[in-house]
């Protein structure tokens, strides 16, 4: 007597090739979402920062860049906290953490942010190079903002005296 063979399915080895092909691409697709994540993670801490320094430029726009009273006698702040702030100098060197906005409000949902500014006067011929206070008609303020202490963006920006 002689038997039929018949085929109705699939032997243990397709089966395990297929499970072992449909695992990698389960694995590939979580390593490719984790990275993702991380990535928008990234960009959501970096977007953050650009809106801080945004906050400094828009707070210090209409800020005259030296003291209304004492003129160029001094150079930093000659007020003693951040609500006497009356020009674009008394800045240099101001370091807020939380950071503020440029109403003066303290983001406290921005805790782990610090905007650290720096105002200098710059040669009129040379953005680029420094001079003594008081000594040009040009200022150039950057901040810098760091996130838990790792600097993550800065901005700069060159005013005129008058």
């Amino acid at each position: 007597m002689q038997y039929k063979r018949y085929n109705k399915g699939f032997t243990l080895v397709e089966v395990l090739i297929a499970v072992i092909l449909v695992g990698l691409a389960v694995t590939a697709l979580l390593t490719a979402s984790g990275s993702f994540t991380m990535a928008n993670g990234a960009g959501a801490d970096l977007s953050t920062a650009e809106f801080l320094a945004e906050q400094i430029r828009e707070l210090t726009a209409l800020l005259p860049v030296v003291d209304p009273q004492s003129e160029t006698d001094v150079f930093g702040p000659e007020e003693g906290g951040l609500s006497d702030y009356d020009d674009l100098d008394d800045f240099d060197g101001a370091s807020f953490s939380p950071p503020i906005s440029a109403g003066r409000a303290v983001l406290n949902n921005f805790a782990a942010f610090t905007q650290q500014v720096v105002v200098e006067n710059v040669s009129a011929g040379n953005f680029e190079q420094v001079v003594g206070d008081h000594t040009s008609p040009f200022v150039r303020v950057t901040v810098r903002v760091f996130l838990n202490g790792s600097e993550i963006s800065s901005a700069g920006w060159v005013r005129a005296l008058y």
